[in-house]
């Protein structure tokens, strides 16, 4: 029987009052497996109630104890691994190793907070002016909110935004993904069992309606979001005209430039995973090569019949290496994208469609590997996010021709090259306009002690998520001047109009 799901607030799962429900799925099957609330005004405003009342406590919690608490977070993680790996695979159709590499990504970003001791240091001066001291502190800020994605339900609300949020002694109000909410949810218990005090961290589901109420709230000092492009602009311009800290991490069309001295099958391996790897429902999938004309037909050859040998099926077989849509609504866009592909002249030499999967699992929301050729910049599937295993090839006559084709996309989070060439190597990373960038890499993720750092129409806001900006968007620097006087200057009567600034 399909369970009503509660929210999570002030330590305790609560049972929503609401009369407005989201349907559940597993995509690997199409079942309604239970209902998230779209919670009230009232209760997220609850949910900031409780924020609010634990960050007196929480901030003046000493930055290691602070530590101790995350630590054993990370170690309930690990505990749990199986656990959460399996909510995951169920809930947003990651492939087994995809979802347990979501949860290893949220320990991940746990770990990293474990140092805020070190990382919250400020910096300080002796004599700035003579006789004056400068110290700089970072100190917390308040209640944050975090707004999250469908598509990774551990790694980005309890690896990108929770760990340093609260390690900085804020507190947080996560608005979890409404479709796939549980793995959030499992996991706010897991920071109460690790003895988190009630209140620090809150999880609720809810509408847009509810967002804007969080964007407007004068309780709420910043917000971290993760999403698409035109809601993530509007998130940002709303929250900044309301005075608030903003950092919104959208969409993405990312390019790989691949030149003709590169070895085709290892290359051709690299674009598999990054294209097709969680379904391409991740801002950092390459849904576009840019590949030069002489080796273009070998290189689509090799790629198609790599593909071709890709298991599509149930997420949480551990054999399948290509898994489910994560909902109907997006399976259709999907859909829609392929066909308004072939609209527009694009040659597409892998269809997807109707891939073969066991029959108990006909009803999930499976495309398999697809592959169009020929695309070019004036298409809309060569410009715009498709969010699926939907790669499109472009061709190209050389470095520079490939190079101003991928930097006349608006989207730029991340750009990759292919070559043995270490002089177009260099080039392309210092004139790409991507803000991740991979040489023979194809998902240039760097690890969290570097920012997530997407440029152009992926990102609005001044400091990047993960890494050093992390704890400078989640922390305020206050510098403190001060001066002791000596027996000649406790006599003295006047002071300087510049006292102790020059």
């Amino acid at each position: 029987m399909p369970e009503k799901l509660k929210y999570f607030c002030n330590g305790q799962y609560v049972d929503s009052k609401t009369d407005k429900w989201y349907d559940l799925h597993n995509p690997s099957t199409g079942e309604i497996t239970g209902y998230a609330p779209c919670c009230t005004v009232d209760e997220v405003q609850g949910a900031i109630d409780a924020a609010k009342a634990a960050y007196p406590g929480w901030s003046s919690t000493p930055a290691i104890k602070r530590s101790q608490i995350l630590y054993r977070v990370r170690e309930l993680l690990i505990e749990h691994m199986d656990e959460l790996t399996r909510l995951v695979a169920e809930e947003n159709g990651k492939t087994w190793s995809e979802a347990e590499g979501d949860v290893l990504k949220a320990k991940e970003g746990t770990e990293l907070a474990t140092q805020v001791p070190s990382l919250m240091m400020g910096e300080s001066i002796m004599d700035a002016s003579k006789g004056y001291d400068t110290v700089q502190y970072r100190i917390p800020m308040g209640v944050f909110a975090g707004i999250v994605p469908v598509n990774f339900p551990a790694m980005i609300p309890f690896g990108w935004m929770t760990p340093t949020c609260v390690a900085c002694g804020n507190t947080i109000v996560l608005k979890a993904a409404s479709l796939t909410p549980r793995t959030a949810l499992r996991i706010a218990g897991l920071y109460k069992e690790a003895g988190m005090p009630d209140g620090v961290v809150n999880v609720v589901t809810c509408s847009r309606n509810e967002v804007s109420y969080i964007l407007d709230n004068p309780d709420i000092v910043g917000v971290t979001f993760v999403g698409s492009t035109p809601v993530g602009q509007m998130v940002y311009e709303r929250g900044a005209a309301a005075g608030k800290r903003m950092q919104c991490l959208c969409q993405a069309k990312n390019h790989a430039l691949i030149l003709e001295d590169s070895p085709i099958e290892r290359t051709v391996a690299g674009v598999i995973n990054s294209a097709f790897g969680c379904a391409g429902q991740r801002c950092m999938a390459l849904s576009c090569v840019v590949v030069q004309e002489s080796i273009a037909d070998k290189f689509v050859a090799e790629l198609v019949k790599q593909a071709k040998n890709i298991k599509v099926g149930c997420a949480y077989d551990k054999t399948t290496k290509l898994g489910p849509i994560t909902y109907k609504k997006h399976y259709d866009e999907v859909l829609a994208d392929i066909e308004k592909g072939l609209r527009e002249g694009a040659e597409l030499v892998l269809d997807g469609r109707n891939p073969q999967v066991e029959p108990e699992f006909k009803d999930g929301y499976f495309v398999g590997p697809t592959v169009f050729d020929h695309v070019t910049n004036e298409m809309s599937i060569g410009t715009v996010e498709c969010f699926a295993p939907l790669l499109c090839v472009k061709r190209c006559k050389d470095f520079h021709e490939g190079l101003r084709m991928m930097n006349e996309n608006p989207y730029a989070n991340g750009s990759v090259i292919f070559t043995q060439n270490g002089y177009y190597a260099r080039e392309f990373v210092r004139h790409t306009d991507g803000g991740m960038v991979g040489v023979n890499v194809g998902i240039p993720v760097p690890i969290g002690f570097f920012p997530f750092a997407g440029h152009k129409l992926s990102f609005f806001g001044d400091l990047h998520c993960l890494g050093k900006d992390a704890y400078r968007f989640y922390t305020e620097s206050k510098c403190v001047t001060q001066r002791w006087f000596d027996e000649d200057e406790i006599k003295k009567t006047e002071v300087s109009t510049w006292d102790g600034t020059i």
